[in-house]
């Protein structure tokens, strides 16, 4: 009879648990910084497409209800709301009042986001003047608008978005406002 003298090693060393718990470490780690990134990005691609359906939304209204509506951009609260004016049958007077509904609501930015840029373009038929806290787009019956650009964004990720004064269309393009063209629009294209 023959005796085994090696015996068979069962488990893993010290050093070789260590490594793999690196390992993992780093990878995990590695994920978490690209998630956060992402997080950053989308909340900015968020806040942007918010703003652009808003801007359709009361375009489309302004023209379907023939009556103005206005965007209302809160710079000092990152966000921005839409407004028309309700005209009050018990009082007898026109009431200036927020719109809440299925389509379209206020909108506060998350996080970082923030307006970076706002331009808009005054026409002369806009009721009031927007201050360096609040800035106001106005959307009118003919479906025209005030000439608007704004870059929405965290530092790193921006989206601007453009409003045509002749057609009260918006659109919105990645990255700052050096890239948007503003100026006469041709309303034969498209």
């Amino acid at each position: 009879m023959k005796v085994n003298t090696k015996t068979k090693r069962q488990g893993f060393t010290i050093s070789e648990v260590l490594l793999v718990v690196v390992i993992i470490g780093l990878i995990s780690g590695t994920g978490a910084g690209l998630y956060v990134g992402t997080f950053r990005k989308l909340q900015v691609e968020r806040a942007a497409y918010d703003f652009l359906l808003t801007a359709k939304y009361a375009r489309l209204m302004a023209i379907e209800q023939q009556k103005q509506y206005k965007m209302e951009l809160d710079l000092v609260t990152k966000g921005f709301y839409l407004t028309t004016v309700l005209w009050d049958e018990e009082g007898e007077q026109a009431e200036q009042q927020i719109v809440k509904n299925f389509y379209c609501k206020p909108v506060q930015f998350e996080g970082e986001v923030e307006f970076e840029a706002v331009e808009v373009v005054p026409n002369g038929w806009e009721t009031e003047s927007s201050s360096e806290e609040q800035k106001t787009i106005v959307f009118s019956p003919n479906g025209t608008s005030q000439l608007a650009v704004v870059q929405i964004g965290n530092g790193k990720t921006h989206y601007a978005i453009s409003i045509s004064a002749a057609t009260g269309r918006a659109k919105m393009y990645f990255g700052t406002v050096e890239k948007i063209k503003v100026g006469t629009t041709d309303l034969d294209a498209e």
